[in-house]
């Protein structure tokens, strides 16, 4: 029996649950249910995960908000996505499992796509969707499966996508998209680790959790990794001991020095999960964060978890900044969007290259 199954990489304390669920007051944000971080890797899988991750806590339901489609730049790579799944997976007798709230479902239904989508968090009217879990006995097979930002949720990912295989009559193609870790070890993206995350995939993990991998490659700024994978061929990961992960002693020293002068209130540019998490480290670094700036409509007049700061438009906030303003941009791949829509009268910093520079 192994001694220590597990190396610690990473702990962080009294996160928030759910960096996505937002509240209709800060009193109630203040209070929301939180949870540890120990992030570990692995000693037989290989695999990276939040040993301190707690199922039990995750329930979502419509208070759940993570439509990134609002964003151009993110319905650009959405369209890359959709060529990937076509070229690979074709379009038809697809299931889109986790589909949230049907945007991307509905591009490939646009594009000519049959497919059929399943999540709990859905409040649309599309007969597609099934605002339920897709488990075993829905009665539905399909030629191609999609998990897009899902796997990561789960705290077995191997057993999960096992039930998924068998769900399918043992076999089939599946797009898989998931955060990669090591754009998060390169940037030192310590806000980038999440509660809800219960694990943090590279691309050989999933070489060495399939025997056929059809396609592979860094997406979307090289900040997620999708794959294509055949489920009849999944197999239990083994540690590669020349493939172990090298995380930086100094991961979280950046929260501490994010900001030039710690008087200086922030304005954060991204009310989603690496808002959420910049800001609240940098609260207990003695930060001061003066605004939350998000458009997306579904999150704006409702307060971040764990902060309790309120989500406001960007007509809301930019009038009253002076010029000059240091505006931190949550995503770099948003930066160019941003700028345009704020104009030149601020300073701008890129959490996401901060360590870079």
């Amino acid at each position: 029996m192994m001694k220590n199954r597990h190396r610690v990489l990473y702990r962080q304390y009294d996160f928030p649950v759910f960096q996505n669920r937002m509240y209709p007051t800060a009193e109630e944000a203040l209070v929301c249910p939180r949870g540890d971080i120990e992030l570990v890797e692995d000693q037989v899988t290989g695999l990276v995960y939040n040993a301190a991750f707690r199922p039990e806590l995750m329930v979502y339901d419509r208070d759940y908000q993570n439509e990134q489609a609002v964003s151009g730049a993110f319905r650009t790579h959405l369209a890359a996505v959709a060529d990937i799944v076509e070229r690979h997976l074709g379009s038809a007798h697809l299931v889109e499992i986790g589909c949230g709230k049907g945007w991307f479902l509905e591009m490939l239904v646009e594009r000519g796509a049959d497919v059929v989508g399943f999540d709990p968090t859905y409040e649309g009217q599309n007969p597609r969707i099934v605002p339920q879990y897709f488990a075993p006995g829905v009665g539905i097979s399909a030629r191609g499966m999609i998990l897009r930002h899902v796997l990561e949720h789960i705290q077995d990912p191997h057993g999960f996508l096992h039930q998924l295989r068998l769900a399918n009559g043992g076999g089939g193609l599946m797009y898989i998209e998931v955060p990669c870790l090591e754009w998060i070890i390169d940037r030192r993206a310590w806000f980038d680790v999440f509660y809800e995350h219960a694990n943090y995939f590279r691309l050989s993990d999933f070489a060495r959790m399939f025997g056929s991998v059809l396609h592979g490659e860094r997406l979307f700024g090289g900040q997620y990794i999708g794959v294509v994978v055949d489920l009849a061929t999944l197999r239990p990961p083994v540690v590669d001991v020349d493939d172990q992960v090298g995380f930086p002693s100094d991961f979280g020293a950046f929260a501490a020095n994010a900001l030039p002068d710690p008087q200086m209130p922030a304005v954060v540019w991204g009310g989603a999960s690496k808002g959420v998490i910049f800001s609240l480290l940098l609260k207990r670094a003695g930060h001061a964060v003066q605004s939350v700036i998000d458009i997306n409509p579904t999150k704006q007049g409702r307060y971040l978890p764990a902060t309790g700061l309120r989500v406001q438009s960007p007509d809301e906030v930019l009038p009253t900044l002076r010029p000059g303003t240091t505006i931190f941009i949550m995503n770099s791949n948003y930066s160019q969007e941003i700028i345009a829509a704020a104009g030149p009268a601020f300073r701008y910093v890129e959490v996401d290259k901060l360590s870079t520079t």
